[in-house]
């Protein structure tokens, strides 16, 4: 069972009231995703308000927005960002996207998400653990359409799903008009199972760049990269 917080070096995540737990692969997106001079960034799905905790530590002149439909992890995420140390440059709002994009917010220059990702499985008796796993709730069509329309010309949509799930993704993109212009592939162990594709898209056509990293050793150590990537994060790093 995972724990009711998760702790980090410069900020707190409380959990217990969220369907969507503190997990590696989001970690991952949050720490890798290139934002680096990127002044408006959003969260779709905020969960914990985990990814804009991450971006807000390593993009210190950005101010964020964050969409969670959940009250109930909404409010934990408002929870989490106030008492984190940037509280002041993150905006939770508690609506669904469709909601959010009604009030016509100015364009962002990233948007990062893990979205949900289940289109035909069968789902579980939780409801808000479907919400947050099954795409009834918001489409990768709504998640495309949406960055279409509220990025800037320059502006990239980082997003974290299966790999099947990162292909079907790609191929709405694509057709919408946007170019995938990065993809790292995150598997368990050297040569292992594939957990998780980051893909990162723009209007901008560029020749594409395919990293891999893995995240343990044969021997279950953490590897080099990741820890590296996650070293301004984890504690035991």
């Amino acid at each position: 069972m995972a724990n009711d917080y998760f702790q980090f070096k410069q900020f707190l995540i409380r959990q217990d009231r969220c369907a969507m737990k503190v997990c590696t692969d989001s970690c991952v997106l949050g720490a890798y995703a290139p934002v680096a001079g990127a002044r408006r960034i959003l969260d779709i799905g905020a969960g914990t308000g985990l990814l804009s905790l991450m971006v807000a530590q390593r993009a210190p002149q950005a101010l964020l927005e964050a969409v969670e439909l959940d009250p109930a992890a909404a409010a934990q995420a408002q929870e989490n960002i106030a008492g984190s140390p940037w509280g002041n440059r993150i905006t939770l709002h508690p609506v669904g996207l469709q909601e959010f994009a009604q009030q016509q917010p100015a364009p962002f220059d990233a948007i990062i998400s893990n979205p949900p990702f289940f289109q035909a499985s069968l789902k579980s008796a939780d409801a808000v653990k479907n919400q947050a796993k099954h795409t009834q709730t918001l489409s990768f069509s709504e998640v495309i359409r949406f960055a279409w329309q509220y990025l800037t010309p320059q502006g990239q949509l980082h997003i974290l799903l299966p790999p099947h799930e990162a292909g079907v993704f790609a191929r709405e993109a694509h057709q919408t008009g946007f170019y995938t212009n990065q993809i790292l592939w995150l598997e368990a162990t050297p040569g292992g199972k594939l957990l998780r594709a980051i893909h990162i898209y723009s209007r901008q056509p560029s020749a594409l760049q395919e990293s891999t990293l893995a995240v343990r050793e044969k021997d279950n150590a953490y590897t080099p990269a990741f820890r590296e990537l996650l070293k301004d994060y984890y504690l035991i790093f």
